[in-house]
C-alpha cells in the first residue's frame, strides 16, 4: 500500500544568523525566522510524511511553545518524525519538493541537499526531488524582508510484516 502526503512551510527571512535548508548552510543568506532553526525545506517534508501516515503535523510533534525545541536542528527533527512514520507501519519511498525563494540559488546545493535529507530518511539521493524557484517579480511574500516558502510531498510504503 502506497500512500502520499503534502506539506507545506514558510519562513520569513531574519536580520542575521546563517540560512539553513535542506540541512545545508548558505553562507551570504540571513537566516530564517523560526523556534527551530528555521529549515522550512525539512519542515515542509516532515509535514509530508507525518500526513501520509496519518501521525499528525510539525505543530503537534514540536510545538513552538516548548522550550526543548528551540534551535533544535531540522533535520534531527526529521529523524524523530520518521520514527513516528515507522512505528505506524510505514517506510518512506520518495520525497519531492518544490522551494520559493528568490535567495539562495539552490541549484549549486541541490544534491547536498538531497543527500542530507535521504541519509536520514534511509533513502538514496535520487529518491528526494528538489527544485527551486523565484517569485518571478509576484513578490507575495508580503513586500517584507522576503523568505521561503516550500510544498513538499512524500509517498509512504506499508512495511512487510
Amino acid at each position: 500500500m502506497t500512500r502520499t502526503g503534502i506539506g507545506f512551510d514558510s519562513h520569513a527571512f531574519s536580520e542575521g544568523g546563517t540560512l539553513m535548508l535542506g540541512g545545508v548552510t548558505f553562507a551570504g543568506v540571513p537566516a530564517l525566522q523560526g523556534h527551530s532553526d528555521g529549515d522550512a525545506l525539512v519542515h515542509a517534508i516532515i509535514d509530508a510524511l507525518l500526513g501520509a501516515a496519518g501521525a499528525g503535523d510539525i505543530g503537534q510533534l514540536f510545538p513552538d511553545t516548548s522550550a526543548e525545541f528551540k534551535g533544535m536542528s531540522s533535520l534531527k527533527m526529521l529523524g524523530v518524525a520518521l520514527e513516528k512514520v515507522r512505528a505506524a507501519g510505514f517506510s518512506p519511498s520518495h520525497v519531492d519538493a518544490v522551494v520559493v525563494a528568490d535567495r539562495p540559488k539552490l541549484a549549486p546545493a541541490r544534491e547536498k541537499m538531497s543527500a542530507a535529507i535521504a541519509d536520514v530518511l534511509g533513502l538514496a539521493a535520487a529518491d528526494v526531488s528538489i527544485k527551486g524557484k523565484t517569485q518571478e517579480g509576484l513578490a507575495w511574500f508580503s513586500g517584507g524582508p522576503g523568505g521561503v516558502a516550500v510544498w513538499a510531498t512524500a509517498n509512504i510504503e506499508r512495511k512487510k510484516p
